[in-house]
Formats: structure tokens, sequence, C-alpha cells
């Protein structure tokens, strides 16, 4: 079972890859050559969006829940 912060994380790594392969398509797409200007104008934006937010979902999805603070209390009680 995944906790929400993995979901999300999840989710944001599968936009970023949904998006770059349409990018790409849209790229080589022969009947877009009207727009294939700003999509070569753009590629710093799109990539830095596209490496930062898959960086990010990736963390996200891979990063255990935090524990809950009832049990951070108690176990820095048993230490006392």
């Amino acid at each position: 079972m995944t906790s929400k912060d993995q979901a999300i994380g999840g989710l944001i790594c599968t936009v970023c890859v949904a998006t770059a392969i349409a990018y790409i398509a849209a790229l080589f797409w022969p009947t877009l050559e009207a727009i294939r200007l700003w999509l070569v104008a753009i590629p710093v934006l799109i990539a830095f969006i596209a490496i930062l937010g898959a960086w990010i979902g990736w963390t996200m999805a891979r990063t255990l829940p935090p524990k809950p603070i009832e049990q951070i209390q108690t176990e820095e009680q048993q230490r006392d």
C-alpha cells in the first residue's frame, strides 16, 4: 500500500513522462511545421520542468512516509 505522498509522486512522474512524449511527437510531426519554431524556441523551459518534475515525483514516490508523532514521542520517552 502506498502513502499519499508516494501516489502524488508517481502521478507527477507519469505526467512528466507523458509531457515529454507529447513534446517529441509534436516536434517531429510533419503537419505541425507552423509551430515547430516555437517547439524549438522553448525546449529549455520544457526540459527544466520535465527534469525537475520527474526528480521530485521520483523522490516522493520512493520516500517512505514519516513515523507518526505519537510513535516518535513514545520512543523519546523510552530513551529518557
